[in-house]
């Protein structure tokens, strides 16, 4: 006989029932099960499977249960699929919406106009809100279902420097008793600002705090080059194939962008909020804000029995700190943070990061002005002289956040650098400035226009005939590392062609090129011709005519 027709189902409940009277340890709970067993002859794994609910009896329904009898069921479906749609379309920020009763008396009184259908109205007494709560429950078309979000999808990083991610995030000491510096246009102290940049594949961290107030885009350019740049006592380091970063203000900023760019960095943003129906968007990705949950609650609590004093000590204070927890266990591996890291780095190692010189001049932000009379521009309170053929003109002037260069531009023609001025020119000591070439054309057309004329016939209409003389005109241990790849954008390490650095010697020498002697031409045919690097024409240049050499007539 078998085991599931021996025992009866009445004997397994209440089996069941004075088994959950005892505590868990109970010495009677055994003898009860064997007796049980002895009883209907089956084994205690026998006895076990039965109590485990293999065949707890089951509650009586009726055999058209779920099955609604006012209308068919599709047509109730459907109803529930409009209802829990208006729900949808009512539901604000806050989470109100239209209740079901509430639907259920417009769709009845009004109606509701549909793409398939066009406008239906439900029947008075047809269905209530109870019933259709119910049926919304069973269908899914409940508020829990239809609000859940879609399952997450995990993903990693195969390489090191593949993905990093940037954020940054108020410390929880908000402020230092004595900063460093305070802007006197601003209210209150700065903040003290805890920068962080993670690597999706291993998750080492790189950490700092700047003073700052709000999130500062030279503050996060100048956190990005350390954390990119070599360091002597952390081998992290290296420019990332792609960054993800928040939409903030340093995510907008179009120097931010630039300089990412010029890095070649692929910058993107996290989708914003709302953009990927019932997924949650512009949310803190977990990659990033894990070492900042972890340096708040292991590290900025001991700042209750010891603050640091400035800026420096903070960051000692946080290096210690950080070496620590990049030393601790990879997610998922059997190694530290920083062995993964090195253990993927790319076959033909990270890409070197450039000098503080060359990330200054990717650091530079367009501005349309116009140019003085005087030949002078005034920049964040700073005044520079620029060529004198621009004066009067509309330019795009590109100033840097870290350095004094500006450079000029317009239409194709980029002019710079140009310095910050010392001063007014001194009184009796007057300066004038040599002709630019709209200067020069403007003369000639001068000219040209006080010796031209026209028949007399243009005026009389007497066929008389005017001679006019021809007019002659005159021209004038780390891991392994790849070299920078230096994008030059603007043009401050090699001539954009020979034509170009002839007119640069042209104006460096203050002489029409064809005057030179024909050895000196020779020998710029010949520098130009072996190169175009800006530096070293220059320098070939100056040490062959040095100030106050006189030259020939070729």
């Amino acid at each position: 006989m078998g085991a599931g027709v021996a025992v009866p189902v009445e004997a397994i409940a209440t089996l069941r029932r004075r088994l959950l009277s005892l505590p868990a340890r109970h010495p009677e709970r055994r003898p009860l099960l064997l007796s049980t067993a002895g009883l209907y002859g089956v084994s205690l794994a026998t006895l076990y499977r039965l109590l485990r609910g293999e065949r707890r009896p089951k509650d009586a329904h009726r055999a058209d249960r779920g099955v609604p009898r006012v209308m068919p069921a599709d047509e109730v479906e459907w109803w529930c699929e409009v209802v829990a749609a208006m729900k949808r379309r009512t539901t604000n920020r806050q989470g109100r919406r239209l209740s079901t009763s509430r639907v259920l008396e417009i769709v009845t009184e009004h109606g509701v106009e549909t793409p398939d259908r066009g406008l239906v109205k439900l029947a008075p007494g047809k269905l209530t809100a109870s019933t259709l709560n119910r049926h919304m429950r069973r269908l899914g078309y409940d508020r829990d279902r239809m609000e859940r979000e879609p399952p997450a999808v995990r993903f990693q990083a195969e390489r090191s420097n593949a993905l990093w991610h940037f954020d940054m995030s108020p410390s929880d000491l908000r402020q230092l008793r004595a900063p460093a510096w305070v802007d006197p246009d601003r209210a209150g102290a700065p903040t003290l600002m805890l920068f962080s940049v993670v690597d999706d594949r291993s998750g080492v961290s790189y950490q700092e705090y700047a003073l700052v107030y709000g999130e500062d885009v030279e503050a996060a350019l100048r956190f990005l080059f350390r954390a990119m740049s070599p360091k002597e006592d952390n081998p992290f380091g290296g420019i990332p194939e792609m960054m993800q970063i928040d939409g903030g203000p340093v995510g907008k900023s179009a120097v931010f962008k630039r300089v990412m760019e010029c890095l070649g960095i692929d910058a993107f943003p996290h989708m914003p909020a709302g953009s990927d129906g019932r997924r949650t968007t512009a949310r803190s990705k977990g990659k990033v804000e894990r070492p900042f949950r972890t340096v708040k609650d292991a590290h900025e609590t001991l700042y209750h029995f010891h603050e640091p004093g400035s800026e420096e000590e903070a960051n000692r204070w946080l290096a210690r700190f950080v070496v620590s927890y990049n030393n601790a266990d990879h997610r998922s591996g059997a190694r530290s943070r920083l062995e993964d890291w090195l253990a993927h780095l790319p076959e033909d190692g990270i890409r070197a990061m450039c000098t503080w010189e060359r990330y200054c001049a990717f650091a530079r932000e367009p501005e349309r002005r116009t140019v003085g009379l005087d030949c002078r521009l005034t920049v964040a309170g700073v005044a520079y002289e620029v060529d004198p053929e621009l004066a009067g003109e509309t330019v795009v002037v590109w100033w840097g956040l870290f350095d004094q260069e500006l450079w000029v531009e317009q239409g194709d023609d980029r002019f710079g650098p140009y310095h910050p001025l010392g001063g007014p020119i001194p009184l009796h000591r007057y300066r004038k400035h040599r002709k630019s070439r709209r200067e020069v054309r403007a003369d000639r057309v001068d000219a040209l226009a006080s010796r031209i004329s026209i028949p007399r016939s243009a005026v009389s209409g007497e066929a008389d005939l005017v001679v006019v003389g021809a007019v002659h005109d005159a021209t004038t241990a780390a891991p392994p590392a790849r070299p920078f790849a230096d994008p030059d954008p603007f043009g401050e390490l090699a001539f954009a062609s020979a034509l170009k650095a002839r007119l640069a010697i042209s104006a460096e020498l203050r002489v029409p090129l064809g005057s030179l002697p024909a050895d000196d031409r020779a020998f710029i045919d010949a520098l130009v011709g072996r190169t175009l690097s800006k530096p070293e024409i220059m320098d070939e240049v100056r040490c062959r005519f040095p100030p106050g050499r006189k030259r020939s007539e070729g």
